[in-house]
């Protein structure tokens, strides 16, 4: 794929969701929490596709809870995510786009990872019992 097309097709989303968490699940930092969690990479992968293409294109309709999974993850850590998990995250995210895409959606996609993230590590920090 030349890194001139933007994301548009559902195609095109996933491209980027399997290319991203195959470097979460390489990291030192991060790869322990997807790889101890998630068993079922194919089912997670196009969960997660359908997620960001809702996202992105608001045509489709995601159902389920990533507050909720993200909440029960850090309660299973003993609430060791912090900052630096989703800051290396978000740098994933955006390093994969860059690799694989340019345009609109692309930076759409960066833009809602960022909001995403920072809701995320709030709520989480919330929902701690201290």
């Amino acid at each position: 794929m030349s890194k001139n097309n933007d994301i548009k097709t559902r195609a095109d989303v996933f491209l980027l969701v399997s290319t991203f968490y195959k470097k979460v699940r390489k990291d030192e930092t991060l790869g322990p929490f997807f790889n101890d969690v998630i068993k079922d990479w194919d089912a997670h992968l196009d969960r997660l596709t359908t997620f960001w293409e809702a996202s992105l294109f608001l045509k489709t309709k995601y159902i389920g809870n990533p507050l909720e999974a993200h909440v029960k993850v850090d309660k299973d850590n003993d609430h060791n995510i912090s900052e630096l998990h989703f800051g290396i995250w978000l740098n994933l995210w955006f390093q994969t786009i860059d690799e694989l895409f340019e345009g609109d959606y692309a930076e759409n996609a960066k833009r809602r990872a960022r909001k995403m993230g920072t809701f995320l590590y709030l709520k989480i920090f919330e929902a701690r019992k201290f």
